[in-house]
């Protein structure tokens, strides 16, 4: 009896570690698997990720590339080696003058040589300035009449009639300039053709009608259609003035009150002897100022 329990117990030994060691061998096989899987899958994502990091530092430095061009001094379409860029090289030959025909409209009140007009100086200076009526009559008692009802569109004019020989004269500098440089310049591809005058929020814009077709090593670059961009505040200063002048044409007066409306500028008014009005509206960030007179409303003397 003692010897077939101890052949059933061996056997059931025999039994049970065949059992343990068939399940440590597949748990052993699930986690190795399960471990493979893990490994494969931190791989594939890990590849992911340094693909990303290469396509978004591709994109930034084509970015910064881009950028880099465009605010570049030199065309890449000229092939490089310090060439003159059309866009930049006209800007240059025509802020001066444009910069100084806005400095004389605005002292002179919207004209380069005022036709009605009061001639008056300002304390602290030597001469005398003429300075434009835009609002005026002769009659007693009546509002003034606007002189200027479309100022944006006639300061515009004033511009473009002061700066257009120099316009002119920069587009054929600029052709020398390019040609001093190797440039083959096609002349019948290759015309001025005039310019228009846009003013725009703390610019004035100058829309340059012309082309160039430029040869060089072989390779031909056209460039047209040139927009120069000056920095300015006329637009906003010459709106005050067309409010300042509306409400004169209207009330006789200008409300005072409205300035807190224009905290920008300083709107100053000079009374003078003739019962004119000289206003001066400036500019407190940039100190630009625009003079401009008006008389209406006028009480005669005794009456």
């Amino acid at each position: 009896m003692k010897k077939g329990q101890n052949s059933f117990f061996s056997k059931n030994h025999r039994e049970q570690d065949s059992f343990f060691s068939k399940n440590h061998r597949e748990q052993d096989s699930f986690f190795s698997k399960n471990h493979r899987e893990q490994d494969s899958f931190f791989s594939k994502n890990h590849s992911a990720q340094v693909t990303i990091f290469i396509i978004v530092g591709i994109i930034i430095i084509s970015a910064v590339a881009l950028v880099l061009i465009l605010r570049s001094d030199i065309l890449p379409d000229f092939g490089g080696g310090g060439e003159t860029n059309p866009q930049s090289f006209l800007e240059t030959c025509l802020e001066d003058k444009l910069n100084e025909g806005v400095r004389i409209i605005s002292e002179h009140g919207g004209n380069i040589n005022p036709v009605l007009y009061k001639r008056f100086k300002f304390e602290g200076e030597t001469s005398y300035t003429n300075i434009s009526y835009l609002c005026y009559t002769q009659n007693y008692y009546v509002p003034c009449v606007n002189q200027e009802p479309m100022l944006m569109k006639h300061i515009k004019e004033e511009i473009h009639d002061y700066i257009a020989q120099d316009v002119s004269a920069c587009f054929n500098e600029l052709k020398d300039s390019l040609e001093n440089q190797g440039y083959r310049i096609d002349e019948p591809n290759s015309n001025y053709n005039g310019f228009d005058v846009e003013l725009a929020e703390k610019k004035i814009i100058i829309n340059i009608d012309g082309e160039l077709t430029l040869t060089k090593t072989e390779q031909t670059t056209k460039q047209q259609d040139f927009k120069i961009i000056i920095p300015s505040r006329l637009y906003e200063i010459a709106f005050v003035v067309q409010e300042i002048v509306s409400q004169e044409a209207t009330n006789c007066e200008f409300d005072l009150d409205y300035i807190r409306f224009y905290s920008d500028y300083d709107i100053n008014k000079i009374n003078t002897l003739d019962s004119s009005e000289i206003y001066v509206v400036t500019d407190k960030k940039s100190l630009n100022r625009f003079n401009f007179a008006v008389k209406g409303c006028v009480i005669p003397a005794g009456g």
